[in-house]
């Protein structure tokens, strides 16, 4: 047996027979696709979505810099992608992370004269109203070499792998079309953090280092920050260049890096409940890094997370979220026999759900209760009966023996 029908083997043995989710579209039959769209009945929630989507490809059309040719090359190579139902299972769900990224990439091509003014002191100021000073400042005066690969670690290497491993661990050991929420949400998330931040460009801290009485403008080039000191450690012109020329240099509000550490570990927190204090440490972690490295203060951290959570909270009731399995265990996808998906109801604390601890107990306390109501029902019903018993003797007695009537 090869190794991999072994693996296939190992995550499908435990599959219910008459499962009907958990599989894969392998048809490059463009009618299957043409078929589900024509008969799809498609509702409200589906059609705000593509409306979004729609209205930001269309302003990126304009917008974006790029020859006619090339714009009409793209707009093909997506259809083709979505409508051939071996690619379209992933591309289809996976519009919302394309449109963040072509909204992302086009930002460095707006006009200067169209954008917003740019905020340098807003930020670190609110961050000292609300937290008594400035708290990137304070950790990012004391660095060495350890600190920098401490921070480098969850910043420069994690954030831009981990949607990925997040993806693949989600799509295994997850229920089926969780996937699709996943894209949903951290493509939502991402783009609204980019409209925000095109709307209300600020200066992140190593701006201030850097520049700390001249006036920003946008023909100023971005840097790396504590990362630069990476790429001096390592020999290499990574994070310079990179960061450099980022299409969005006066992004510091809200923090995106915040925002996809989050999201990532709200799903694997869902998904794999046991685990997240593990999920929240790392959250903490990257928070700590993007204040040491100088990229974000705390207050853009904070706006990042509650950006995702926002989304998130919508995506498990609104958008097709699945319900994990309640046996505390893991799973692969395909132990699966069916999907259903959350609804307000699923956190309505006045609604008894059966797999709750607390609910649980209650119902056996009930239960307990309505067991003692039935023996003391029982209790009485002996004694009426004795009673009456009682009472027939008596009249035997008078009778048979003629005693006198009271």
């Amino acid at each position: 047996m090869s190794f991999i029908n072994k693996v296939r083997q190992a995550f499908t043995k435990n599959r219910p027979a008459n499962a009907k989710v958990g599989g894969l579209e392998s048809s490059l039959d463009i009618k299957l696709s043409l078929y589900y769209i024509k008969n799809h009945q498609y509702q409200t929630k589906e059609i705000l979505n593509w409306s979004i989507m729609g209205l930001v490809w269309l302003y990126v059309l304009i917008r974006n810099p790029a020859s006619l040719l090339s714009k009409f090359f793209v707009i093909g190579l997506f259809a083709l992608a979505c409508l051939v139902p071996l690619t379209g299972q992933f591309v289809f769900n996976a519009m919302p992370i394309f449109t963040w990224l072509s909204l992302y990439f086009t930002s460095s091509s707006f006009k200067t004269e169209t954008r917003m003014p740019i905020s340098v002191n807003v930020l670190p100021a609110v961050e000292t109203i609300l937290y008594g000073d400035n708290l990137s400042a304070i950790l990012s005066n004391s660095i060495n070499k350890p600190l920098d690969i401490l921070a480098w670690i969850p910043y420069g290497l994690f954030h831009f792998g981990a949607p990925f491993v997040v993806a693949i661990i989600l799509f295994l050991f997850s229920p089926p079309k969780i996937l699709r929420s996943y894209a949903f949400a951290f493509g939502y998330m991402n783009l609204f953090g980019v409209i925000i931040q095109n709307l209300y460009p600020a200066a992140p801290p190593w701006y201030v280092d850097l520049y700390p009485d001249a006036i920003p403008d946008y023909s100023m080039k971005g840097s790396p920050g504590g990362l630069g000191r990476i790429d001096q450690m390592l020999g290499i012109d990574l994070y310079t260049s990179g960061f450099s020329n980022s299409a969005v240099i006066f992004g510091a509000f809200p923090s995106l890096h915040s925002g996809c550490a989050t999201m990532e570990a709200l799903f694997f927190s869902y998904a794999f409940p046991q685990l997240r204090p593990i999920f929240v440490l790392y959250v903490f972690w990257l928070w700590w890094s993007t204040m040491y490295l100088t990229h974000h203060y705390f207050i853009d951290l904070v706006a990042g997370s509650m950006l995702s959570f926002a989304v998130f909270e919508y995506t498990k009731y609104n958008y097709f979220m699945p319900k994990i399995l309640p046996d505390g265990k893991f799973h692969s996808r395909w132990t699966y026999e069916n999907v259903e998906y959350m609804t307000y109801n699923d956190s309505d604390p006045f609604i008894e759900n059966k797999l709750d601890l607390e609910s649980s107990a209650i119902a056996l306390d009930t239960f307990d209760r309505k067991e003692d109501d039935i023996e003391e029902s029982n209790e009485l019903q002996f004694d009426l009966d004795d009673l009456e018993l009682t009472n027939k003797q008596e009249e035997e007695n008078k009778s048979r023996y003629k005693m006198p009537q009271q």
